[in-house]
Order: C-alpha cells, then structure tokens, then sequence
C-alpha cells in the first residue's frame, strides 16, 4: 500500500480491532515492512491515538482501552454492517439491550450517507428473520466477554449450569458465538476434558478471562455454524414414523410434503408412510392436518402423545358443553 495517508487509515482501522496486533501480521496486511509499520505507529500516536506496544512473542499493537479517542474510523462495510446488526437485535436474545440498540440505530441512520442509507434500507425491507420460539436472553455483558477472549485466543473460566441442573466451573479456549434458535451458544475446546464442547450462554455466569492467550484452534470440519448445527442434530431424538393413512398415496404425498420413498401405495385408496422426526409435536400435526383416518403403528411415544391430545380436546368439548347447559337453565 503506496499512498501513506490510506495506510495510515487502514491501520488505525485494523487497531479498532479489541485484540494486540503483532508488527509482522500487520506489515503483511498493509503490504509493507515492520520498519514502516513502526513509523506509522508514531504518526497515529502523533495525532493523539494511544497505541500501546508489548513486546515479546505474544505481543504487538493495540489501542489503550479506556482512553479519550479521536472519534471512530468505520469504512462503508463496516457501517453497513453495524447498521443492519443494529436494525435485527431488538428480536435477537439478548436481555436489557433492545431499546438501546434501537436509540444507537437512529442516531446512526442520522448520520449515513444517502449511499449507505439506501443500502441499510433495501436490506432491512427484503431480510426477514428466521429467528424462531422463545428462548431466555443472554446477559450481554456474558456476550462482550465471551466475545473478547474468542477474538483475542484468550483461555475463559466460567461457571455453568448443564441441563441436568448440576453447576460446574469450565476452563475453555472460546472459538465462536453462534446464534441458533433464539439461542446464543459458545463453541470451546474445553481443557479440563480435551474436547471440543457447545455451551448455552444463557447458562454462564461468572465469566473470566484468565489473560492466558493460546494459538487458535479449528474445530473438526472448520465451520463453527455447521459444527454447532450437527452437534444439535446428534443430540436431538429422532423418531421413525410407521403409520397407515387412508389416502391415496399421490395425495398423501402432496399433502404431507413428504419425500420421496416416504409414502408407499397400498391399494387405491390408502398407502404406508414410512419417515422420521426429531419431535413428537410435529409428527402428530403432520398426520392430523392430514384430514383423513390414520392408524400409527410406530413409535409407541407417537400413539401416547396422541392419546393426550385427543384426551385433551375431548375435555375442552366437554366444558364447552357444560358452559353452555349453565347458560340454558339460568
């Protein structure tokens, strides 16, 4: 990078970052040598930016927290990216930070070139969330630390609460923040059982960086997100569906959505479905919504969960009928 002033802008951008630069990955960034790296760094402090330096083989530049700054550098990207972030966490899992975030997101959009505020704009009209359920917030504070050790390769110690309901104290390297399902969850390498390890963060309390920096990790496969997903998915019961639906199988098929192999014709005017589900619930609504006479032969768990249904809804017909014999006799 030729032009000094872009340079200039650029590292102080990179700086921004909460985490110590080492002199050799910025030169790599910036195109230039560590000598010219350390000049620029006298410039930024020249013009009031408190660069710190540390030395050693896991030190480097950052920007002294807690210190009066020159006002922040955000390149159009950047801004955009804090804009549409602003824009969805009201209807993110994050307690006490909605309204926050919306006041953050009007003084931004005051402040947007017409450029980018068309861009937040069309975005925000065409994104819809996929966000689903209701799940308990994540203590943003939890959230910032949790954050800050996984960008720094920081060890955390945390106390945390498994689902069983048992508290235990954790010493993990933090990899990602991954939101699923109206849920945040930590991927870690947990030390003490030298694995890898998805935690609630929900659960965590007590969160602690331990100032002890690691060389980062990868988890298997490399995807945070798709290792998340999978461990989900493993851990989930999944349930296989054997059930006789009198439809034909065509129709049946359309109905249900179902894919193929699922649905098996038995004669014109009924088939075999054969299929699976993680949930109880949304096997039985899918036969339900069917509108026909169904007989489900597996699971058991299937045939139980739909005794309780019918049960339940034989006494809401009942006291709509009692209702309504009070209301004749007065």
């Amino acid at each position: 990078m030729n032009d000094p002033s872009a340079r200039l802008l650029t590292l102080l951008s990179l700086l921004q970052t909460p985490r110590e630069w080492p002199g050799s990955e910025l030169a790599e960034r910036l195109g230039v040598s560590p000598r010219t790296v350390r000049r620029d760094v006298d410039r930024l402090r020249e013009l009031g930016y408190p660069v710190e330096a540390t030395m050693g083989a896991a030190g480097g530049y950052r920007l002294a927290a807690g210190t009066a700054m020159p006002p922040l550098l955000l390149d159009d990207e950047e801004t955009v990216a804090i804009a549409v972030g602003l824009s969805t966490v009201a209807g993110n899992p994050v307690n006490g930070i909605e309204e926050a975030s919306l006041r953050a997101l009007a003084k931004l959009e005051q402040v947007l070139p017409s450029r980018l505020r068309h861009r937040v704009g069309a975005f925000r009209a065409a994104a819809v969330s996929m966000l689903t359920g209701n799940g308990p917030g994540a203590d943003p504070s939890v959230l910032a630390v949790t954050a800050g050790a996984a960008a720094a390769s920081e060890r955390l110690r945390f106390a945390y609460r498994t689902r069983d309901g048992d508290e235990t104290r954790r010493l993990v390297e933090p990899h990602r923040l991954v939101l699923a399902g109206r849920r945040w969850y930590l991927l870690a390498y947990d030390n003490e059982r030298q694995d890898w390890r998805i935690f609630r963060v929900d659960r965590m309390t007590d969160v602690r960086p331990t100032g002890v920096r690691v060389p980062p990790r990868e988890p298997p496969g490399g995807d945070a997100a798709a290792f998340v997903t999978g461990k989900m998915y493993s851990l989930a019961p999944t349930y296989e569906v054997l059930a006789t639906v009198r439809l034909p199988a065509a129709q049946a098929a359309e109905r249900l959505g179902a894919a193929p192999g699922e649905v098996q014709p038995i004669d014109e005017e009924s088939c075999r479905l054969r299929g699976h589900a993680d949930t109880l619930e949304w096997l039985a609504s899918r036969l339900l919504l069917l509108g026909c006479e169904f007989q489900v032969h597996e699971p058991p768990e299937l045939r139980a969960h739909l005794r309780m249904i019918a049960a339940r809804a034989l006494r809401a017909t009942d006291a709509a009928s009692e209702r309504g014999g009070v209301v004749a006799a007065g």
